[in-house]
């Protein structure tokens, strides 16, 4: 049947769980809604429940300390009553006066050591107490109390007990015994008998409102007295407190009946208007949000799809990892590296495909340490060591960071890796390249000191080619005159001094031959001095033809550097020659001037590093401000004969090393070059560095 006959056309399935499922969240709202609404009485009342409890509670208190306050100024004013009438007859008077005033009080009594009664008084307020029983039925509880009383030192109460009445009735009595001391010895005792029912109704029954009552109870709930009226219904709040007197413990029991409070109405009725305008307010909310969410799933779609193009497109390896170390995600470009799938390696069991196996226990340990919550990496990333399909090794530069999910939760760790294989061959190459140049400069040094070393071997030759002609011709003449050698001690001089002319030219020719030969380049730790000692030979020579005086100044309480030694010993040596060649243009009247210093001392540091500076410093004519623009650019000289190489491999050196090399002016004039080395420490072997 067409759609021109009348027929609908029946909803697409997609469409039909489309609407049910709105249904669904329909009916999950109003459900909601409800519960909050009912959620919301229940929390009102049980609010305002806790709110009445804790006014009774606070109360109860309150009553407990007020009948506490007035037994003890009854106490008081016994006190002072057995003080200002010692007699028992005397005493009579203002007893009674006492009774008047406090009518929870029925009898007073004045009794000896014996516990006999001497003397007493009954209140105006009822007939005697004691006439039906007599007294002699509570002489127990009297007696406990006043031993208790002597313990304490004090007043001490009895436990309560009924009294029967003569009128059928009867009421709930205790015993206060206070002892009575003369010139500081006991003498006899006070019994004061107090009525619970009018301790209630005189202490605390102006404090109660209508619809409460108060009673005393024993510890099990039996109720001993009761004053006010007695609670009844199912709102029936109930606070009890513990009144805890000398020798007796009771419990002060406060009972209230509460009505239907009026503020259920008004919040109802609140909360059905307020629940009925957020229902409307919701329904127009969900359906915008309905729109806006069809965008924000098309919006996400062409980010998703956004982002999948830029990670296929990168050539650096990203890998992301859980907690455990699992990999959860791998691009295209990270497969490529390792030469291996994503399916090979996403949640694959530790240790991954591309962990060399002789460094996976290794790497197990350190991903341990480095993959847990809240550890702290290097933004600059570590180096490591992976491994391809085929076995083959390569480095790689591992830069990490958390993975935090929409809750600010860390959920792993998101790691970009790069193939640092053919920096590491530029780097080697370059390294090469600067040990040529390096020997180059020092072969060049040697060239211009040929004709210093030509005119200082010349002398110790000179002295060697004289001993030793002294010699023959003494050893001739006593040949020839067939004696033995008369001047034995002259030839042994001359034969000492060809050694030591001999000893001196091999040290010249020595000192040239290590400095040009030294071409390994390991760092140790090695101290100042001896970094000045081997260069010193060679300073000298050009030292003496330039008319140079060369003083070191040397602090021996520096610590050993860490360096190459043959480098340092480079810097230093084109640095003493720099200055002892800028001081050639002073005049002849100031050649006194000529002074070169080596100074070597303590630079300032710091808690992580230590440093020692050195220090070449001329008294020349000074650098130029044009000059010292330039003074470390490569092929840069003011020296017609000059290469330009010297000061840019100086600064090289330094800064391989972690120095820093720089010059300032000396006044009134000359030029300090100085550089820093650090201090030698212990260092981790590069394998310990790796990390996975």
């Amino acid at each position: 049947m067409s759609p021109s006959d009348g027929a609908e056309t029946p909803a697409p399935p997609a469409g039909r769980r489309r609407w049910s499922r709105r249904w669904a969240l329909w009916a999950l709202l109003v459900a909601l809604l409800a519960g909050l609404l009912s959620t919301l009485v229940w929390l009102a009342g049980r609010y305002e429940s806790s709110q009445v409890q804790s006014r009774m509670e606070q109360d109860v208190v309150q009553m407990a300390t007020d009948i506490r306050a007035a037994l003890t100024r009854n106490v008081q004013s016994m006190q002072a009553l057995q003080a200002s009438s010692p007699s028992p007859e005397a005493w009579r008077v203002p007893a009674a006066e006492l009774l008047h005033a406090r009518r929870e009080i029925m009898r007073l009594e004045w009794r000896d050591l014996a516990l006999d009664t001497v003397s007493h008084v009954e209140t105006p307020y009822r007939l005697p107490v004691f006439e039906r029983l007599g007294r002699d039925n509570t002489q127990a509880d009297v007696g406990f109390a006043c031993a208790a009383a002597r313990r304490f030192s004090g007043p001490a109460y009895s436990t309560s007990y009924f009294l029967p009445q003569a009128d059928g009735l009867g009421l709930e009595v205790l015993d206060m015994c206070l002892p009575v001391s003369v010139a500081g010895h006991l003498a006899g005792y006070l019994v004061g008998t107090y009525s619970l029912p009018d301790i209630l109704s005189e202490l605390v029954g102006k404090q109660l409102a209508r619809g409460q009552g108060v009673a005393f109870t024993e510890a099990d709930g039996t109720r001993l007295a009761m004053h006010g009226t007695p609670a009844r219904g199912s709102r029936t709040y109930i606070a009890q407190h513990l009144l805890d007197l000398p020798g007796n413990t009771m419990v002060l029991r406060l009972e209230r009946q509460v009505g239907t409070p009026a503020l259920f109405p008004n919040l109802l009725t609140a909360l059905v208007a307020a629940m009925s305008i957020a229902l409307v307010a919701v329904l127009a909310l969900l359906g915008r949000d309905m729109r806006r969410r069809l965008k924000v799933e098309h919006d996400l779609a062409d980010a998703l799809a956004f982002r999948k193009a830029m990670e296929d497109s990168l050539v650096t390896g990203m890998r992301a990892r859980d907690l455990q170390g699992r990999v959860t995600y791998v691009n295209p470009a990270f497969c490529q590296m390792v030469g291996l799938e994503a399916s090979e390696l996403l949640k694959h069991t530790t240790p991954p495909p591309y962990w060399p196996p002789e460094l996976a226990e290794e790497y197990q340990q350190r991903q341990a340490s480095r993959l847990a919550v809240g550890a702290t990496l290097p933004r600059e990333g570590f180096e490591s060591v992976f491994m391809r399909r085929d076995g083959s090794r390569f480095p790689v530069l591992i830069i990490e960071a958390p993975l935090i999910n929409a809750v600010g939760k860390q959920t792993g760790w998101m790691s970009a890796i790069l193939d640092v294989s053919e920096q590491r061959r530029i780097e080697e190459l370059s390294r090469a390249s600067q040990d040529r140049l390096q020997a180059t400069a020092r072969l060049a040094t040697v060239g211009e000191m040929a004709s210093l070393l030509s005119h200082e071997l010349n002398q110790p030759l000179a002295a060697i080619s004289s001993y030793a002609t002294g010699s023959l011709n003494l050893l001739q003449s006593a040949a020839a005159e067939a004696q033995p050698v008369d001047n034995s001690e002259d030839l042994q001089l001359a034969m000492r001094r060809i050694a030591e002319q001999a000893e001196r030219a091999g040290k010249v020719i020595k000192s040239v031959h290590d400095f040009v030969r030294r071409r390994e380049q390991v760092r140790e730790p090695i101290a100042p001095r001896l970094l000045l000692d081997a260069v010193m030979p060679l300073v000298s020579l050009q030292a003496r033809k330039l008319g140079v005086r060369v003083l070191m100044q040397v602090d021996e309480s520096c610590a050993s550097v860490m360096c190459d030694r043959t480098m340092v010993e480079q810097v230093l040596l084109n640095l003493a020659r720099n200055g002892m060649q800028a001081m050639q243009g002073l005049d002849k009247g100031r050649r006194s001037d000529r002074l070169l210093t080596l100074r070597v001392r303590a630079a300032a540091s710091n808690a992580q590093s230590r440093w020692v500076e050195f220090a070449v410093i001329d008294h020349g004519l000074g650098i130029p401000e044009e000059v010292a623009r330039k003074l470390f650019t490569p092929f840069f000289t003011t020296k017609a004969e000059g290469m330009g190489l010297g000061l840019s491999l100086c600064r090289t050196v330094i800064e391989q090393h972690g120095g820093f090399l720089g010059f300032e002016p000396v006044q009134p004039q000359g030029t300090i070059f100085t550089f820093t080395l650090p201090v030698a420490v212990t260092v981790a072997t590069p394998h310990e560095a790796a990390v996975c």
